[in-house]
């Protein structure tokens, strides 16, 4: 998928590229982000508490077809990444679609890689557009924690499942005993890691650690991140948000995000640890918080995006996965990725002009900084010949971050991708970065071009 692009050769950056597609010689076509949205990003158990993660992926698709004014006869495909699957839904692209009043022509399929699931729903759809499947695909995610799937233990499902079958009497009211023991012991959606049973949050504080992220500097990102956040939304930024209408006993129209709160550095220096106790630096304040929220984004070839009218954002060039150690390097796929996707689109780092990298945790980010920056590991653990370098803090997250935005797993990757073509054009810059981490070790970089530079 990766396109070789370089500022010495404007034309070639923008042209197609030269390998052929799957079905022959064709050149394959540009890619382009036409529009995006997303609903407010709010805090799990808040405004959305009611609602199903299939509701807030309908809202943001029909948000997108409101936003953009595309017919749906030109809409080829729709895929949606989600993490915490709604057993009644689990393909919640196909039942959001249908519940926004699509075509029940329109293929859609569900997706999922933890925190980078509609970073897939994208490069998926990159995909189809590249190989010549598609001329335009719908991509985005959801999610919702405020209700998660809570099952009976095994022991009572083997039960329910056995009661079946039992023959006599005596028999079912065995299974039946076994079953009533074993109800007040439910098996709640997993927090930790499978492979290392460590939560995200205590490898977290064990990598910041590992490279030097005291907690103040992690207080101050945090700070960083709702203060960006707030100003971003005061001066009309947040122009990707669309507004959802929550019914009830009291009906309420939600249009922004509810988790940016600024604070000060005396109090968040109060907080107790979260995760590694008494002794840990990651606490409530410097983590990004449970959400619930959903987004779309429509993703077209250039050439049919402006044989039919439309305008597009950015121009999406490339896209590179990365896995490592799960356990010790679970959180730093930013440090092997962004130096993949930068080297392998023929760029220098001093040419990316926009960073947006997703936020799990302050200490998170910085230790990837301060990786990437650091001789020993680009050596050791990349193979490189020295350091990759220091990225300017001033191109990173300028719009803040999932600290202070929120981070619904599922649907965060698309609103990565609209703020980088969002600051491109505000900043005047030509190459951004996005660059994000998940579970199982693995990790996300795709590199996006401001359309008409």
């Amino acid at each position: 998928m990766l396109r070789a692009v370089s500022r010495s050769s404007q034309c070639a950056a923008r042209a197609a590229s030269t390998a052929p597609a799957a079905g022959g010689n064709q050149k394959r076509p540009n890619i382009v982000l036409v529009d995006s949205v997303r609903t407010p990003f709010v805090t799990s158990g808040t405004l959305f508490k009611d609602m199903m993660s299939v509701d807030l992926q309908k809202e943001a698709l029909r948000g997108l077809i409101r936003k953009t004014g595309v017919d749906y006869k030109l809409i080829d495909h729709v895929i949606c990444g989600t993490v915490v699957q709604e057993c009644k839904t689990a393909n919640v692209a196909r039942e959001a679609a249908l519940l926004a009043g699509f075509p029940d022509k329109i293929p859609c399929h569900t997706v999922t890689l933890a925190c980078i699931s509609s970073n897939v729903a994208m490069t998926e759809a990159m995909g189809m557009l590249s190989t010549g499947y598609a001329n335009a695909v719908i991509a985005g995610g959801t999610e919702l924690l405020s209700d998660v799937p809570i099952r009976y233990n095994r022991k009572a499902r083997k039960a329910m499942l056995g009661i079946q079958k039992a023959k006599t009497p005596m028999a079912k009211l065995q299974i039946g005993a076994e079953i009533v023991k074993n109800l007040l012991s439910p098996e709640l959606p997993a927090v930790s890691e499978f492979t290392s049973g460590e939560t995200m949050g205590h490898s977290g504080d064990r990598l910041a650690a590992a490279f030097g992220v005291s907690r103040r500097e992690q207080d101050e990102f945090a700070i960083r991140s709702h203060t960006l956040a707030e100003a971003a939304a005061r001066g009309g930024k947040m122009s990707d948000i669309v507004p959802v209408f929550v019914d009830g006993k009291k009906p309420v129209t939600v249009k922004a995000d509810n988790g940016i709160r600024v604070s000060t550095l005396e109090k968040l220096s109060t907080l107790k640890p979260a995760f590694v106790k008494p002794h840990g630096t990651v606490t409530a304040a410097n983590a990004s918080f449970l959400t619930d929220g959903a987004s779309a984004a429509l993703l077209m070839t250039e050439e049919y995006a402006l044989a039919n009218g439309f305008k597009p954002k950015a121009y999406l060039r490339g896209y590179q996965y990365v896995a490592q150690d799960p356990k010790d390097q679970l959180l730093l796929s930013p440090a092997y990725v962004i130096p993949k996707i930068i080297e392998k689109s023929g760029l220098k780092l001093s040419d990316i002009d926009v960073f947006e990298i997703h936020e799990a945790f302050a200490g998170q980010v910085l230790a990837n900084l301060n990786a990437l920056d650091s001789d020993y590991f680009c050596k050791t653990f990349m193979g490189r010949s020295g350091k990759f370098g220091r990225l300017d803090m001033e191109k990173i997250n300028r719009w803040g971050g999932s600290l202070s935005i929120g981070h619904p797993f599922g649907a965060t990757g698309v609103r990565l991708a609209t703020h980088a073509a969002g600051r491109l054009k505000e900043e005047k810059g030509r190459y951004a970065v996005i660059a994000a981490c998940a579970a199982g070790g693995h990790g996300v970089g795709m590199l996006i071009e401001a359309y008409g530079k």
